[in-house]
């Protein structure tokens, strides 16, 4: 299976492609049964997506919670991939 180069943060994809304009953060963590601050922290790709909060944001918005844990799981993926590349070169550099 071949996968997206660089995927967003789901926080990246529930702030631009599926939170209502207009709505606050407030309101909608009240919605979930969240804290202000732990969504905010997951719009601003400060936080990842746990099992719990995938299965709000699936029943919140409608999908499944498998699709936010997927792109969490892409996500974190592709940052340690990136981590990985990068100690190598130093490492090589540093030989």
């Amino acid at each position: 299976m071949s996968r997206m180069f660089n995927p967003p943060h789901p926080g990246e994809v529930l702030k631009d492609g599926v939170m209502v304009e207009g709505a606050t953060v407030t309101s909608l963590a009240e919605q979930l049964g969240v804290t202000r601050v732990a969504l905010s922290r997951i719009l601003n790709s400060r936080a990842g997506i746990s099992a719990d909060m995938a299965i709000k944001l699936a029943r919140a918005f409608g999908g499944s919670a498998e699709s936010w844990l997927y792109m969490q799981a892409n996500y974190d993926l592709w940052q340690a991939e990136r981590r990985a590349i990068k100690r190598d070169k130093q490492h090589r550099v540093s030989a």
